[in-house]
Order: structure tokens, then sequence, then C-alpha cells
């Protein structure tokens, strides 16, 4: 349909949010003529239960941080505002309800987590809702995507779309440990990102305040419990 906006959906525990996020979704909209990136912080996460993750209130205040500057990046809060646990799908559907035929959806992922869809929640009727921005990774191109999902491929490979987005070598996890070895992590943040850190004292002795409950340390570049199922570059589970 013309006229239709072409919205990205990049999904995360962001736990913190890094530049190599910032990166992957600038890379992203450039490479898909993308209108707006969404930036969906993990809720209650569906895989790795036992992990701790920080406050959704910091989580959430983070993204919005490290987002601000750029007009066309915005924070949504629909797997934050979901109750219970959330699937990519979910949050899709949700989506798909909220911006109507006035949007298409692109969903930015890596390429690790492109394979690992067939064991997501629900994963024919995921890959039949909206595109999917694949970033390639050192060893993966369409042909290993393609055998990675299977007979799931032929039927939504014109809605699979490959990008190249440059390797940041930067991960939540490690910003996290370097704050509590009292390491700088000046230039791995947005400056608004790591003023609020220290303001705050986050990890300084692991995560402040979290809880067993919510699940997923990072979802990089969106899969399914991972970054959106993970969920760089918010995958929802069985």
């Amino acid at each position: 349909m013309s006229g239709q906006r072409k919205i990205g959906l990049l999904g995360g525990t962001f736990d913190p949010i890094h530049i190599g996020h910032l990166i992957a979704a600038e890379y992203a909209r450039e490479a898909a003529g993308l209108d707006e990136v969404l930036f969906i912080p993990a809720g209650e996460p569906p895989h790795k239960e036992s992990q701790l993750v920080t406050p959704v209130k910091h989580r959430y205040m983070m993204t919005l941080l490290a987002t601000v500057t750029n007009p066309h990046f915005n924070v949504s809060r629909v797997e934050i505002e979901r109750k219970g646990k959330s699937f990519t799908v979910d949050t899709v559907l949700a989506l798909k309800e909220q911006y109507g035929a006035s949007a298409e959806l692109y969903f930015i992922l890596g390429s690790d987590s492109m394979a690992d869809v067939p064991n997501w929640h629900q994963p024919e009727r995921l890959l039949s809702l909206c595109h999917f921005l694949v970033a390639g990774r050192p060893g993966w191109d369409r042909d290993k995507v393609k055998e990675s999902l299977g007979p799931l491929y032929a039927p939504n490979s014109e809605r699979i779309h490959m990008i190249e987005i440059p390797a940041v070598d930067i991960s939540s996890s490690e910003i996290r440990a370097r704050v509590r070895e009292g390491r700088s992590i000046r230039y791995m943040v947005p400056d608004l990102v790591l003023s609020y850190i220290e303001e705050r004292g986050l990890y300084r002795q692991g995560v402040a305040g979290a809880t067993g409950d919510n699940a997923q340390r990072e979802r990089e570049i969106s899969g399914e419990g991972q970054a959106l199922e993970p969920r760089v570059v918010s995958p929802g589970g069985p």
C-alpha cells in the first residue's frame, strides 16, 4: 500500500542499551529506508528466568536517554505494560493493531537469532506478520538463513531482507562487568546513559534491585528471549 510508513522494531533487555544497539538501528534504518525505529525494552522475558535483570524503570529510562537525540528513534512500552510473559509474536500483533494499515513493520535481528526463529512461539504466524531485516555476520548469508528456516523459508522469503551492519564487539554483560570492576564504560554507552548509571549506582554490585522473575540478560540484535526473542540485534520461546 502506497503511503505506508516503514517502522523498524528493535527489541532487547537493554541492560544497559549501548552504542552497538544504536549503530544497528541506524544502519537498518538507512538500509531499508525506515521512517522510524521503535526500541522495545523487554518486560518479563520469556527465557532465562533464573538470571537477574535490572528493574524495568531503569532500563526504560536508559533507552529513552540513548535515543532522544535521534528524531527517527522512539521507545515503546508495549512489552513493559503487558502482564505475564511476552513473546515476539504478541508484540508484533499489538503493534500491528496500534498502527493499522498505515504502517509496515520491519523486525530487526541478527542472523543467529533468525536461525532460531523456528524455536520461537508461533513462528509460522510471526513470519507472516512483518518483514525481517537480518543483520549479516561473518559466515552467514541468505543460503544459511534459508537452511535454518527450512520449510518456513519459501512462503516468507519476500519478507526476509539481508542487511549489512558493522560488527561492534560490545555487550551489555561486558558493560555491567566493567562497572562492577570500577572500569570505564565511556564511549561504550551514550553520555546521558553513562550519567544515569553513575548517578543511580547501577551495576556496582551486580544488578541492583533486580529480580529473578525478569529473565533474559540482553536481547542484542533482537531475537526471542535475547535482544525481542533474543528480543545488537527485545526470541519468544516455545
